[in-house]
């Protein structure tokens, strides 16, 4: 270990640091069978507390304030590792861009899952091109909430795996300010402010992040690997007396963002990966990613009296990048790609040694795509909740509704460069609109009911979802640059469906059982007569509570009867995000959760341990494809690529009302690039890796702290992904120090 980390490490040693919370022992609230009358939820939130997912009739997990403060993570996929259920593969080694899948869906870009912000659809477009370029920034969220099963019947359109709730900065009751700024390893620096206050009728919540580094990579032709983000969020609230014969309450919200992140697609051989992980090619100098992300809503709420309320929000999200970077090399006419360069560089040396420097080529040879697209996102729903009790009975009937509109407009075009002596030059300049010239969009009505009843110690959660879609593309060519449509070509597709669910929860003493069982959905692309993927989902499982331990065992099956996959560039294909039937695909699975407080008589101190497991099977039904597929030649029963059958983390935690310590280790298991069965070729696979991270907060007054956080403890060399072209690497060893005022 150089000198580096052993200085930051000392400084950790010494600074057992902690900054704002002040650690208080368990609420009832968040106990696991506690029995507690129905509360009330904002708005925006879907669970609120910990007590409300582990009653909840289906999985769901709540990350709350205190856990993510522990770590204060920029990476939503280290967030979302402690979650039993849940399955990313990294890619830039901050959590950019992540690739998250639940229960089995397919996680590249994180497509086949539904994500939201304050209950509103937030990737750039959800229903014509849902894969999460952008994804809102974790350290500046005050919740993260995960529903998973039958409990999710409510929100769309994505149903098979789950659903992911982030809950923004909320306006607080009173005046509250803080400021914090810390910086590390790479020349990564962060600063984040937030203030906010309340008074009877009005309130506001202001917060700016920006976070940033040169990154971990070193680039053949010098320069930084890294990125720079800034994020703003503002709410504003106006409402009437509380103690109004109707409450209402009127909340606007704006949010901006931008980035700019020196990003490429380009990885490296297994050879040059094994011998130098961090190497960048000379060909990726100018690949880098620019995009701004722009959001209003509006939610007005409406209680009409203690058992009926009304709320709406209209929403309008605006999304624009361009992402310039490596997409292929040319020599005498004939062009490949990357993947096939890596993969086999022994096949093609001119185009390898071109790729890393080792040979000049004058011009035209290195062709660097502008992949450029803007995305809106835009639409109004409501949901009305009415609910009265009877005399050991509870019922709740939760209606929503929404009309929903998105567009992803592609304006592309590829520019030719000369490499001499590693430098890149342009020699050719591509004309905007020729590369990709075409607008999707979606026009989609969904709608639900869910019928909540509890009788003594059962509840029981029928459902259904509608979802009727209008998906259209229309293509103006590349010849058409101004789009006057001369050789626009057009297609439309049409999808109506009911989407079914029904969950229950029974308490026992110490110990409930739940399950449930719901239809699976994902819409498909605009191509005429293309089907739905669809599937029968299944869960069952038990939450329990003894002797100090609390956990959940659960059990789920996923009968994929249509399983989709999508030609997306980020997982080596051509980018044009067109969906193909994979045909019957069954997974199955298993997720342990267990939590113990090794001091839970202690006055002083708390040492609470999580430990967390996730199991997944999947398996091909049926023989398909070919070489030019996605998935490959496909056998029944080959398991299904970039799914980890085995991970799990554990985390301990020493807290006092002065400082905390966390340690959290997390383990993910190898996993498949290409569909297949038996071992794992080499050339296919993701090796396994075990992470460790460590964080201390220290309170120095009631209004001052420190924080240390070292990522990657053990300083791991490990590979992340095989996609979009060749091995990626996963973050080093990575310090950092910060100070936090509050008030």
């Amino acid at each position: 270990m150089d000198c580096f980390k052993l200085t930051y490490l000392l400084l950790f040693i010494t600074l057992p640091l902690s900054a704002q919370n002040i650690i208080v022992k368990t609420n009832q609230r968040d106990s696991v069978l506690v029995k507690l009358d129905e509360v009330v939820l904002s708005a925006n939130e879907i669970l609120g507390s910990k007590f409300q997912a582990r009653n909840r009739t289906g999985a769901a997990y709540y990350i709350s304030p205190k856990e993510l403060k522990k770590f204060d993570y920029t990476d939503i996929n280290r967030v979302l590792r402690t979650v039993p259920g849940v399955s990313v593969y990294e890619e830039d080694g901050f959590g950019l861009r992540p690739n998250i899948s639940l229960r089995g869906t397919s996680p590249e870009r994180s497509a086949k899952i539904t994500l939201m912000e304050d209950g509103v659809l937030i990737a750039p477009a959800p229903y014509s091109a849902p894969a999460a370029y952008y994804f809102p920034s974790v350290a500046r969220m005050q919740a993260v909430e995960i529903l998973k099963g039958s409990s999710q019947v409510q929100y769309g359109p994505f149903t098979t795996g789950g659903a992911i709730n982030m809950l923004s900065l909320p306006i607080p009751e009173a005046f509250q300010a803080s400021i914090s700024g810390g910086y590390g390893s790479f020349n990564s620096s962060r600063i984040h402010a937030k203030l906010g206050d309340a008074r009877e009728r009005f309130g506001y919540a202001i917060e700016y992040l920006n976070f940033s580094s040169n990154g971990f990579k070193d680039l053949d032709s010098g320069g930084d690997t890294g990125f720079d983000k800034n994020d703003l969020v503002a709410k504003f609230r106006i409402n009437t007396n509380p103690e109004a014969r109707l409450p209402q309450s009127f909340v606007l919200k704006f949010q901006y963002s931008d980035e700019v992140s020196d990003e490429t697609y380009l990885g490296l051989t297994d050879s040059d990966f094994a011998s130098s992980p961090f190497r960048r090619y000379a060909a990726s100098q100018r690949d880098q990613m620019t995009n701004d992300h722009l959001q209003f809503t509006g939610t007005h709420t409406f209680r009409f009296n203690d058992y009926f309320s009304l709320s709406t929000t209209a929403y309008y999200n605006k999304f624009s990048r361009n992402w310039y970077k490596l997409d292929g090399v040319s020599l005498n006419g004939q062009r490949e790609g990357l993947s096939g360069i890596l993969a086999s560089p022994e096949l093609f040396p001119e185009y390898f040694n071109l790729i890393i420097g080792n040979s000049d080529a004058a011009s035209d040879a290195l062709l660097v795509k502008a992949n450029n697209r803007d995305y809106v996102s835009t639409g109004i729903q409501t949901k009305f909740d009415y609910h009265w009790k009877g005399a050991e009975t509870f019922h709740d009937i939760e209606i929503g509704l929404r009309y929903h509109y998105d567009e992803e407009d592609r304006f592309q075009w590829v520019d030719a460069y000369g490499i001499t002596n590693g430098i890149m030059e342009l020699t050719t300049a591509g004309t905007p609109g020729t590369d990709a010239n075409r607008i999707s969009d979606a026009r989609a009505f969904s709608s639900y009911a869910l019928y909540k009843l509890k009788y003594k110690e059962l509840t029981l959660t029928p459902g259904i979802r509608y979802e009727s879609i209008r998906l259209g593309r229309r293509n103006f060519g590349s010849n058409d640059v101004d789009r006057t449509g001369i050789d626009l070509s057009t297609r439309e597709n049409r999808v109506n469906v009911f989407i079914p669910g029904i969950g229950f929860n029974y308490n026992f003493e110490n110990i409930s059982l739940f399950g449930g069982v719901h239809k699976g959905f994902s819409p498909p692309t605009s191509r005429e007569g293309e089907q739905a993927e669809e599937s029968i989902n299944l869960e069952l499982g038990t939450r329990f509570s003894f002797w100090g331990i609390s956990g959940e065992l659960i059990g789920f099956f996923n009968d994929y009867s249509n399983l989709l996959g999508s030609d997306l560039a980020a997982t080596g294909g051509t980018g044009s995000l067109e969906q193909f039937n994979a045909g019957a695909v069954n997974v199955s699975g298993l997720e342990l959760l267990l939590n113990y407080n090794l001091l839970q008589n202690d006055p002083d101190f708390e040492l609470p341990v999580t430990f967390a497991y996730t199991f997944t099977d999947t398996e091909f039904q049926n023989s398909f494809g070919s070489e030019e597929d996605l998935w490959g030649e496909v056998v029944s029963g080959d398991e299904l690529p970039y799914i980890a059958k085995h991970q799990f983390n554990a985390s301990f935690s020493l807290e006092h009302k002065m400082f905390d310590i966390n340690l959290s280790g997390r383990y993910n298991g190898q996993f498949r690039t290409e569909a297949g069965s038996g071992s794992i070729p080499d050339e296919e696979k993701v090796a396994s890796n075990f992470v460790i991270d460590l964080s201390g907060r220290y309170r120095l007054t009631q209004n001052l702290g420190l924080t240390a956080n070292v990522l990657n403890l053990t300083d791991e060399k490990y590979a992340v992904a095989r996609v979009p072209a060749g091995l990626r690497p996963g973050l080093p060893f990575n310090a950092s120090i910060g100070v936090m005022l509050t008030y």
